[in-house]
């Protein structure tokens, strides 16, 4: 199948990116290389495009849309969470612009032996990563009736986390629950059936769940955002697209950590803690993709993007310019 992806907010991200063209640039989920390919079409020969994803059919497409930029492209399959590792190996210190396109790939979701979606019957796999022998398989089949109510409640926001969690520990004591057809009927059948036509795919929230949880996207995310800001040089930018609210929370919560870190009392006239503020949010609300995005690609229709900039000699609790 071939790698279609349609990037998401693509005129905001490069206009948000503020791209230089001698500038360093790190897309940390590189997918189809659709966002990379416009920001390295902008840069100069002095600039650079540092391109990570884990999935290897990412890593392929991507280096054949990029083949004509290869010598400003370099490209690397791991975790953005080890982009730091990857500067070092790029021969690089820090970058003036991140991106972070997160969630799963319209490839991924289409392509139905990889088990992200539940229209298509497949082995229940989700991994981003497939040198990584954990699969979903293996979370449905061998997490505790407590630990998957938990991830399901979590992860999905599922109401139903309990009887979910409790119809797939009787189903797999029969036989180890195998594909995403089974799992969706498990699904289907635990929640009422007054339940089942509301608020989308019955499924749509345990199968969220069950991937972020095997690919720890949340715990990645969270670990890696300040970490992104501290590689920054001054002015520059960090642009992450999230779509849904658990990753939402965490950009818009990190963000205003790096804005303003200080812990002292409101009421203290002068901030004592000493933390420094790291720079400052570029976007007061999430930028949305319009309606004509939406109606191109119904898929967009969940994206935020949120921005943040890099400065430098800011001092205690951030001042408004």
């Amino acid at each position: 199948m071939e790698f279609k992806h349609t990037p998401v907010l693509l005129n905001e991200v490069i206009s948000s990116l503020n791209i230089r063209p001698d500038g360093i640039y790190v897309d940390g989920t590189l997918g189809g290389a659709g966002h990379s390919e416009e920001i390295v079409k902008r840069l100069g020969p002095a600039g650079r495009l540092i391109g990570i994803d884990q999935d290897a059919d990412a890593i392929r497409a991507a280096g054949e849309r990029l083949a004509p930029y290869k010598e400003k492209v370099s490209i690397y399959r791991s975790n953005y969470e080890n982009f730091a590792d990857v500067l070092r190996q790029a021969g690089v210190d820090k970058a003036d612009g991140f991106l972070l396109d997160l969630g799963v790939s319209s490839y991924q979701l289409d392509t139905a032996k990889r088990g992200f979606s539940y229209s298509a019957d497949a082995p229940l796999d989700m991994r981003m990563d497939d040198r990584q022998s954990k699969t979903a398989a293996d979370i449905v089949n061998t997490y505790s009736r407590q630990e998957l109510t938990r991830i399901l409640r979590e992860y999905g926001e599922e109401r139903f986390a309990p009887q979910i969690a409790a119809g797939i520990e009787k189903a797999r004591q029969k036989k180890p629950i195998a594909t995403t057809f089974e799992l969706d009927d498990i699904i289907r059948d635990s929640i009422p059936a007054r339940f089942r036509e509301h608020g989308g795919h019955p499924a749509k929230r345990t199968f969220q769940a069950i991937r972020i949880e095997l690919n720890r996207e949340l715990e990645v995310l969270q670990d890696s955002i300040g970490a992104m800001i501290d590689s920054l040089n001054e002015g520059g930018r960090i642009c992450i697209i999230t779509f849904h609210s658990l990753e939402d929370r965490i950009v818009k919560n990190a963000f205003k950590k790096a804005q303003d870190p200080c812990t002292c009392p409101p009421d203290f006239p002068v901030c004592v803690c000493g933390e420094i503020s790291k720079g400052h949010i570029i976007t007061r609300k999430p930028i949305l993709p319009g309606e004509e995005e939406q109606e191109k690609n119904p898929r967009a229709r969940s994206a935020k993007l949120r921005v943040f900039e890099k400065k430098t000699g800011t001092t205690g609790k951030w001042q408004k310019e």
